[in-house]
């Protein structure tokens, strides 16, 4: 669990769901169990090598510490409606605000304030959860 804080903040809350974010995207990839390919295995030269584009992204699978901080930020969703957990996601995502606020049909300004407005909803619960 986390190192215990007096007071929680919207900037607080803000990088915890950036964190998670990243976190959510070093996850390794889910596949269907059981699925197992009959094709041979192609093995290139290193001329072809050089031309094929393809070129997984090479991801270091998080920590397990890193994981129970995940799911625990995404716990505090569940304090959210979905239009809330949505937005923040996508800000935690680091998605430009012209994108959030064609997604929501608001000004962009207006997204900021909605994203605001929910994470000072997410710090008021933790603040209050101490006591």
């Amino acid at each position: 669990m986390r190192v215990e804080q007096k007071i929680w903040t919207i900037d607080d809350v803000d990088n915890e769901l950036r964190q998670a974010a990243r976190t959510a995207h070093r996850l390794p990839p889910v596949r269907v169990a059981g699925y197992v390919s009959r094709w041979p295995v192609i093995i290139r030269t290193d001329g072809e090598k050089v031309t094929v584009e393809e070129q997984k992204p090479f991801r270091i699978p998080p920590s397990p510490k890193d994981v129970d901080q995940m799911l625990e930020a995404m716990r505090w969703m569940h304090w959210l409606d979905v239009e809330q957990r949505h937005l923040l996601w996508m800000r935690a995502e680091r998605h430009r605000w012209s994108e959030i606020a064609k997604r929501f049909a608001c000004c962009s300004r207006t997204a900021q304030r909605r994203c605001d407005a929910a994470m000072h909803l997410i710090s008021l619960y933790l603040n209050t959860e101490k006591k």
